[in-house]
């Protein structure tokens, strides 16, 4: 009689949990390439004094899908305080929809 220790299979549970980080690896590298393409644009737009409210909306926009990166959220942090030089009234909504798509410390009945 041969004494064999049986092998363990890896159970769904454990491939799922393998599946969400190597996912939630891939997200993390996709943001924080996302910061890296974007930091030379808000330096210029804030370098050049741009008055653009189109394309800083639109980097605004693009950079809120970061904003969840610390990085991500002190780029869009600076961004926003230059606009609102510019239009208070817009940025105070770009605050807005920053809270509404990331901002987990506000309760149900307020989002």
């Amino acid at each position: 009689m041969t004494s064999e220790t049986p092998v363990q299979q890896p159970s769904d549970y454990d491939d799922m949990l393998r599946g969400i980080k190597a996912i939630a690896e891939g997200l993390r590298g996709i943001q924080e390439l996302g910061v890296a393409q974007y930091t030379p644009v808000v330096d210029q737009i804030i370098a050049t004094r741009s008055r653009d409210a189109c394309h800083i909306q639109h980097t605004l926009d693009y950079l809120l899908d970061f904003a969840c990166h610390p990085a991500g959220l002190a780029l869009y942090k600076k961004l926003c305080r230059y606009y609102y030089t510019l239009d208070p009234a817009a940025t105070a909504d770009y605050v807005n929809y920053y809270r509404e798509m990331w901002d987990t410390d506000q309760p149900e009945d307020q989002k």
